[in-house]
């Protein structure tokens, strides 16, 4: 066991840890932040995908040891209700859930992805943004135009439209 420091969704975080718990279940077990998934366990599937540094990892394949002094983001701290991001808000239009469970992986993903891009990227862009996110429900169609929703306002918040 051993202090950990890291920064979680914008707040300092510390604490007592064995260093090979894996940062997934630091985050829904000490920290109580429940959006990621564990669903394969493999890094295969994203739904425990999180930001570090702002790069999409895996977080079952993290250890909270490599996160000393790092910034962590999750879907809570991508948007929590009534202060939804873009993405969220694009997700609930569009009707891009259906059982949910893959969703917070995906938002963070798109968050990465278009903190990336200044325009609407084309259906193939956003396929090779969400590679590492598997979804078993939808279909792909309905999340590919909420991210295109998203980004579409992301550019009208910049005064770029």
């Amino acid at each position: 066991m051993r202090k950990i420091h890291f920064t979680v969704n914008g707040a300092p975080c510390s604490i007592t840890s064995h260093p090979a718990k894996t940062l997934l279940d630091v985050l829904r077990e000490d920290l109580d932040l429940t959006a990621s998934k564990e669903c394969c366990g493999k890094g295969e599937c994203g739904s425990c995908s999180v930001l570090i540094n702002h790069d999409v990892v895996c977080s079952c394949l993290i250890l909270v040891g490599q996160v000393e002094n790092q910034n962590v983001l999750t879907c809570e701290g991508v948007g929590l209700t009534p202060n939804l991001d873009h993405i969220q808000e694009s997700f609930i239009e569009e009707g891009a859930t259906q059982c949910g469970y893959c969703t917070p992986g995906i938002i963070v993903s798109v968050k990465a992805f278009l903190n990336d891009v200044d325009y609407v990227p084309s259906v193939n862009e956003i396929k090779n943004a969400l590679g590492g996110n598997l979804c078993r429900c939808t279909g792909y169609s309905k999340i590919i135009q909420a991210v295109k929703t998203a980004a579409e306002k992301n550019l009208k918040e910049q005064g770029t439209v």
